[in-house]
């Protein structure tokens, strides 16, 4: 006799077809089946099911899985407040350029428009933060609906997608086929035409400059771009989200620093000095025009999978749409011959020689606090080029974005689209998860920490090799406070209250330390790298110095 298929079984056959082997999620009465079926008791082949904690911590971990691998990252919820705690995680998502679908639980279709124990018109919530938002009414359509959802957050301008999904349609028997895979479709490089101007506009300026953004992050697009610059050295400056994309054997050359918050960096004033602008794979959510062309004057070509949102102050001359890696290896082929103008060599020295002041910054401890450089120090000196760190938001970010070297794309992850607090540990966790055989790495202030800490208990369920770095500043919202501090003279409203942060861990089963003097910062830090399973380190750290970050300030762009 035939086995019966379930609608749960058909998202379970998608999931599948498309690669998917991890999903994250917490069970409730109105998708259970789906559960049962990602539990392993029908399908031993389904996807790795990670129960979390909270579901907006499902949707983070669900991101980092996008980010990491480029498949699409799948967050499990059931209905009413279940779908509720999504929002904020898809959202995340959908402005980082992230592939995630999330898929919510539902009442019965004969309840969708009854006063019924958790019905939520969860459709059209998801609708205006997603790239996709669907309601299943056919059972035979699950297959093509599932379909649908994960090619638009794998599209040109990668982000979210939703399923609700009803109780008793997740509970039907299916009597069609479900869908074959199908491949996505491959986009071609840029009009020759086009790439062919981009090459004489090159070699007719005098200070061309790459600026590159969340989109060059996957592999083939990074080895192009860093083919193209091993050949002619252009000055690159990243944005957060492109951190990692100069490779350590190009830093010395072609490396001139990130963008993302205040328009103080040396990337901001070689940008402003260029008379040649070219945008990679650069979103303006990572870090609007107008902060890093704030008088419009700049000429600007953008390369890119999508064309631009023109605005005031992005206006290019010339807009390359396609496949990003193969429109470089064909400007790489333009460009032939080409030497970068000699006269501009002193400038950039100069501005090289200020980005490396960074490095030579005091890092002098105060009192039983430690300075944020040395704790960027510390960490940089307990990595490695493959180690996997994931920011959280807050005053540490700023700092870490900064100073913190990084030279593999997607190893040092970064909210800078919606800058959400809370994305930290379940972003290290999902790393983690990927990467048993590596540490990973979570780098959060005690207030973000808080938002996720529950996760922690993950962490230690699945015995994952984490570190989590808590720049500890004493129970306040660090980052906004300073930024209030600017406008106001004064602070409201962050104050949240100090947490025993070593007792906690423990609390857990995970292991808690702390720098107890400055002295320690460096020899607590590799303890923690050489601890087994989660670790908590809560370094007091002193941020009298965040006034310093705004120095110089051309303009801001404040969070």
């Amino acid at each position: 006799m035939e086995k019966k298929l379930y609608g749960s079984d058909i998202i379970i056959d998608s999931l599948k077809k498309h690669k998917i082997d991890m999903v994250f999620g917490i069970p409730g009465a109105k998708i259970d089946r789906l559960f049962q079926g990602l539990d392993g008791k029908d399908s031993d082949d389904a996807p790795k099911l990670i129960v979390t904690r909270h579901e907006q911590n499902a949707v983070f971990m669900a991101q980092a899985y996008g980010r990491l691998t480029g498949k699409t990252g799948v967050a499990i919820a059931t209905s009413g407040p279940g779908v509720g705690n999504l929002t904020t995680g898809l959202m995340t998502a959908n402005a980082e350029g992230d592939p995630v679908l999330a898929i919510g639980g539902q009442v019965q279709r004969k309840d969708l428009y009854r006063a019924t124990h958790q019905r939520t018109p969860s459709k059209r919530l998801m609708a205006p933060i997603t790239h996709f938002s669907a309601e299943i009414q056919d059972p035979n359509n699950i297959s093509e609906t599932m379909s649908n959802a994960i090619e638009a957050t794998q599209e040109s301008r990668k982000g979210a997608a939703f399923i609700s999904l009803p109780q008793d349609i997740d509970d039907a028997v299916v009597t069609e086929t479900p869908l074959p895979y199908y491949a996505k479709p491959k986009m071609g490089p840029a009009d020759s035409d086009d790439i062919a101007e981009l090459a004489k506009l090159i070699k007719s300026s005098k200070l061309p400059v790459i600026l590159v953004g969340q989109r060059v992050g996957d592999k083939h697009t990074t080895k192009a771009l860093r083919n193209l610059l091993s050949n002619y050295s252009f000055p690159v400056v990243e944005t957060y989200q492109a951190a990692g994309v100069i490779s350590r054997e190009l830093e010395e050359r072609t490396y001139f620093g990130r963008i993302g918050l205040f328009r103080n960096q040396v990337g901001d004033q070689l940008l402003a000095k260029s008379d040649l602008v070219i945008t990679v794979g650069y979103d303006p959510i990572e870090y609007e025009p107008r902060n890093w062309n704030k008088d419009a004057k700049l000429r600007i070509v953008n390369l890119d999978t999508v064309p631009a949102q023109i605005d005031n102050n992005f206006t290019p001359i010339m807009q390359l749409v396609g496949n990003i890696a193969t429109s470089l290896k064909q400007l790489d082929e333009e460009l032939n011959g080409f030497e970068y103008p000699a006269n501009e060599i002193d400038l950039l020295k100069k501005f090289k020689h200020e980005l490396d002041l960074d490095k030579e910054e005091t890092d002098e401890s105060n009192g039983k606090l430690n300075h944020p450089l040395a704790i960027v120090r510390a960490l940089q000196k307990n990595v490695d080029d493959n180690t996997t760190v994931a920011l959280d938001v807050g005053s540490h970010y700023i700092w870490m974005a900064r100073h913190f070297r990084s030279y593999q794309p997607h190893h040092l992850l970064i909210s800078n689209g919606m800058q959400t607090l809370g994305v930290g540990l379940p972003w290290a966790i999902t790393s983690a998860l990927l990467n048993p055989e590596k540490k990973a790495v979570a780098v959060v202030g005690d207030g973000g920490f808080m938002f996720s800490s529950v996760e922690l208990s993950t962490a230690v369920q699945h015995h994952l090799n984490i570190v989590i770095v808590v720049w500890n500043d004493g129970g306040h919202y660090d980052m906004v406070r300073f930024q209030e501090e600017m406008k106001y003279q004064d602070s409201a409203g962050v104050n949240f209250g100090q947490v025993d942060l070593v007792k906690f861990a423990e609390s857990f089963g995970a292991t808690g330390l702390r720098v107890d003097d400055p002295s320690n910062l460096e020899e607590t830090m590799k303890r923690a790298f050489s601890v087994e399973g989660p670790v908590v380190v809560d370094v007091p750290v002193d941020y009298s110095h965040n006034h310093e970050l705004a120095k110089s300030l051309i303009d801001t762009q404040l969070g």
